[in-house]
């Protein structure tokens, strides 16, 4: 999944960045309001990590603009601010979440993760297709009850083809998804990962469609 960060204060963002992408997400960076902005016009993002704090452009004002386009895109708040006043502004502005500094770092990834889940399957923490479960806070995925084991990236696409199991998925929304600024991913690079993928499900049932030119849909092979 793919987070961006929009925080100001260096060792905060390094902090952070670090410890999401040890919990094998997809991270990026801006350090102003303006850059966010920008970030978010250009980009598919799965989650927004926001400071309110921010220069050039305050976070509650990005926010704003993000919900006045009709963004469902989930949104944490950060603020060294904790009173009763700046909650309610961040939560009325279309914030979902809000954790104040100073934060415990297993708390700020409960909170990922729980945001995560809400925008995956309505805030369940297991999801079932088929013989395949997975469970988003621990991010174990099982076949038949037994574990698979997965490397980042093939997670990382199981993720985004659960959360739109019988849909079409392209190959630009899974380098969106998957891939941090700057990475050089081809079209071939993501065929590998779900060629690789593909392995270790079928033998299960469950199997990754091809739509030839268009993208890959997950679904049962017993689906009619």
């Amino acid at each position: 999944m793919h987070i961006l960060i929009a925080e100001d204060h260096p060792s905060v963002a390094e902090a952070v960045v670090t410890s999401l992408r040890k919990s094998g997400y997809a991270v990026d960076q801006v350090q102003d309001g303006e850059e966010a902005e920008a970030a978010l016009e250009a980009n598919e993002f799965d989650l927004l990590i926001l400071d309110i704090g921010l220069p050039k452009r305050s976070g509650l004002e990005v926010l704003k603009r993000l919900r006045s386009r009709k963004s469902a895109m989930p949104v944490l708040i950060l603020s060294a601010l904790d009173g009763v006043k700046d909650l309610v502004a961040g939560l009325d502005a279309g914030a979902d979440d809000y954790l104040a500094k100073p934060f415990e770092f297993e708390v700020l990834e409960a909170r990922v993760r729980a945001l995560m889940r809400r925008g995956m399957a309505g805030g369940s923490t297991l999801i079932q297709h088929g013989p395949l479960t997975y469970d988003q806070t621990g991010r174990v995925a099982r076949l038949n009850g037994e574990p698979i084991e997965l490397s980042a990236r093939e997670l990382g696409l199981l993720e985004i083809l659960l959360r739109r199991a019988g849909r079409l998925v392209s190959k630009d929304q899974l380098v969106s998804h998957l891939c941090e600024w700057g990475e050089e991913v081809s079209g071939n690079a993501i065929e590998v990962y779900v060629h690789r993928l593909r392995r270790k499900l079928e033998p299960d049932g469950v199997r990754i469609i091809t739509v030839r030119g268009l993208g890959y849909r997950l679904e049962n092979q017993d689906a009619s």
